[in-house]
């Protein structure tokens, strides 16, 4: 199979060379002298379907509690509210990728933005739990159309790397801060009126974006014939289901349980087979040369690689400032502002005016080292710590890290690729942050619960030891998730040696040797 991949991975190589020497440039050329006099409008409404789909990601964490209550349904029922959406989003979004190439960009934006809403609406007046998990479903399959689609959207309408930089930085901002908004959100809408709003506010978003879209949008589309690669489809959508489903269960169950096992031996098999089917096929779902490209498998890793320590924190801080601080869902939610805002300044401010100037491997290393200098600071906060002390700084700290990985990484998604390939290589990405999110909060979860367990038993009993246990387990899944990201930052800082723009838009890409 090493040997498959490496005829594929030299033949697409030499092409990607001469493509984006001879046909990218000249597009860019092109493209140059016939700017979209309407994209910054376009802009603002890929990102509001961007932020919907974010924001869908957390949203209803907090709304959980109070449609639990409504509903009368099972706590073992209601981690699949989640994992629903998890489940049709990961596994859907190359074939949303591929269908977004071949059907338009536009088209798959507009109807995703229909579909998110239509199943957001259903989700609202659900009368049951049944009703409400085919919604998220629902509003996971739409996005997996939706997401590549604004990745790509945003590819093909920004080609002057000035511009492009301020764009992919508003996007990067909106992908790494959404996730916090969404927090806030939900918390003021389950508060101040129900739990079914955190699916209505989806709607206006929706409705607002598709009259826009069609009117400032313009359509980008792949050439020829749309072909589909029948058995990778299959290949990748079951592998993709197994991994993020047992994913998901090693968060509850452990990584010990037989199901999770078997999930994820059965995932890795079929993703193991998806390559070797891909390598052989004369129209391949996600062609390897997407993949084998170190501008790109490096943007790809730092995407995932920063999605673990973002979801961790998340996960952490949304139960310290409950649990322990005693915080209402509205006041969480303000309380993860600071976050935001630094994500959207590192990201939009500052990153949007570096991406265009250094190496893009300048701005993830610092930002994903700074994140961990801020989980490893986590390490330090207690049940008793202040707000302003302990969990502020940390924020800022991951936030401004993020926000230098998000902005470079989003741009580099997409670098050098084939127009043909745009929304499969927008699609990676977004798979690339799925599952690494959800190994993320599952091993999080597990570290945390395990130390937390030895916490309890190592000392003895007081007032404060139910709390002093549950933030030593947060402290101690925050060092693991600090040394992923010190890791990360290896791998890319070695993996992504993409020179700065202005010689990178001529010196085309090194491909990457995979060894299977």
């Amino acid at each position: 199979m090493t040997d498959t991949l490496r005829t594929a991975a030299g033949a697409d190589a030499a092409v990607l060379h001469s493509d984006v020497l001879n046909s990218d440039v000249l597009n860019s050329d092109v493209l140059h002298s016939d700017k979209d006099p309407r994209r910054w409008k376009a802009l603002v409404f890929i990102a509001l379907a961007q932020l919907m789909v974010v924001l869908d990601g957390t949203i209803m964490n907090i709304a959980l509690p109070s449609a639990q209550r409504d509903l009368t349904f099972s706590d073992g029922s209601r981690q699949w509210l989640i994992t629903g959406y998890s489940l049709a989003f990961g596994s859907l979004l190359l074939l949303g990728g591929r269908i977004a190439d071949y059907t338009g960009r536009k088209r798959a934006l507009l109807i995703g933005l229909v579909g998110f809403a239509v199943a957001s609406a259903v989700g609202g007046v659900a009368p049951d739990f049944t009703v409400l998990l085919i919604a998220r479903c629902l509003q996971g399959a739409f996005g997996a159309l939706l997401a590549p689609a604004t990745l790509s959207l945003l590819a093909t309408t920004f080609v002057e790397p000035a511009e492009r930089a301020k764009a992919f930085g508003i996007f990067g901002g909106i992908a790494g801060g959404g996730s916090a908004v969404g927090l806030l959100l939900g918390g003021f809408l389950t508060e101040y009126l129900n739990w079914r709003w955190c699916l209505y506010v989806n709607i206006p978003i929706a409705l607002v974006a598709v009259v826009g879209g069609m009117r400032d949008i313009r359509e980008s589309r792949a050439e020829g014939r749309t072909r589909f690669d029948i058995p990778g489809v299959v290949l990748v959508v079951a592998g993709l289901v197994a991994l993020v489903y047992g994913l998901g269960e090693a968060a509850t169950k452990g990584w010990g349980s037989g199901t999770v096992v078997a999930c994820l031996v059965a995932g890795t098999v079929l993703l193991v087979a998806f390559v070797a089917v891909e390598a052989r096929v004369a129209a391949p779902l996600l062609p390897l040369r997407v993949l084998l490209s170190r501008a790109r498998g490096g943007a790809y890793a730092a995407v995932g690689i920063a999605a673990i320590g973002m979801f961790a924190l998340f996960l952490f801080l949304t139960y310290y400032m409950q649990d322990v601080k005693g915080y209402s869902a509205i006041v969480t939610g303000v309380a993860f502002l600071p976050m935001t805002a630094a994500i959207m300044v590192s990201a939009v401010v500052l990153g949007g005016r570096l991406v265009p100037k250094v190496a893009p491997r300048l701005l993830i290393v610092p930002g994903m080292l700074l994140a961990a200098v801020g989980l490893g600071l986590m390490m330090t906060v207690k049940a008793d710590t202040s707000y302003v002390l302990g969990v502020l700084p940390v924020q800022i700290l991951v936030g401004l890290g993020l926000g230098f990985v998000m902005a470079p990484a989003m741009n580099y998604a997409t670098h050098g690729v084939r127009p043909e390939d745009s929304g499969v290589a927008s699609a990676t990405v977004n798979t690339s942050q799925q599952v690494l999110a959800s190994v993320g909060t599952a091993l999080a979860n597990t570290v945390a619960s395990s130390a937390t367990t030895s916490y309890l038993k190592s000392h003895r009993p007081s007032p404060t030891l139910a709390d002093d246990a549950v933030v030593h387990g947060f402290a101690q899944a925050s060092g693991v998730a600090a040394l992923i990201l010190v890791v990360g930052a290896v791998v890319v800082g070695v993996l992504m040696n993409t020179p700065k723009p202005d010689a990178a838009a001529f010196a085309g890409e090194q491909p990457m040797t995979v060894h299977i």
